[in-house]
C-alpha cells in the first residue's frame, strides 16, 4: 500500500473537522429579539462517519492502492426557548401544538418572517 494513505490521518481529520463544527451555538441557536420577546432555538444534531482504504494487484499482476472517507449529519430544531418578560418557557419543536403554542405567545414573530423573506 502506497505511503500516501493512511487512515489513522483521515481519521484525525474527520473528527478534527467535526469539532470545530460541533460547537456548542450549533446546538444552541443564537437569540433572536422579536418586539420585547427572545427566542432561542435548541437543535439536534447526528452525524456519522467512515473512511477505508485499501491495496491489491489484479491478474495481470498489476497493483493499485485507493481509500475513502465521507461523513452525514442532520441537524434539526428539538425546541425553542421563549422568554417573554418574567415568563419563559422551553415549547418542543417536535410535539404535537408546539409552533402554535410559539405563534400564540409570539404573534409578531409572523411579521417578522413575512418582512425577512419579502426585504431579502
Amino acid at each position: 500500500m502506497s505511503d500516501n494513505f493512511s487512515t489513522s490521518e483521515n481519521i484525525n481529520s474527520l473528527f478534527e473537522k467535526l469539532e470545530s463544527f460541533l460547537q456548542s451555538k450549533t446546538v444552541v441557536g443564537q437569540p433572536l429579539n422579536v418586539g420585547e420577546t427572545t427566542i432561542i432555538p435548541f437543535i439536534d444534531i447526528s452525524f456519522g462517519l467512515g473512511t477505508g482504504g485499501g491495496g491489491g494487484t489484479d491478474e495481470k499482476g498489476i497493483g493499485g492502492t485507493g481509500g475513502g472517507a465521507g461523513t452525514g449529519a442532520k441537524i434539526s430544531a428539538s425546541a425553542i426557548l421563549v422568554i417573554k418578560g418574567d415568563q419563559v418557557e422551553l415549547l418542543p419543536i417536535k410535539k404535537a401544538g408546539g409552533l402554535e403554542k410559539l405563534i400564540d405567545m409570539v404573534p409578531e414573530l409572523v411579521e417578522k418572517v413575512k418582512d425577512h423573506k419579502c426585504c431579502e
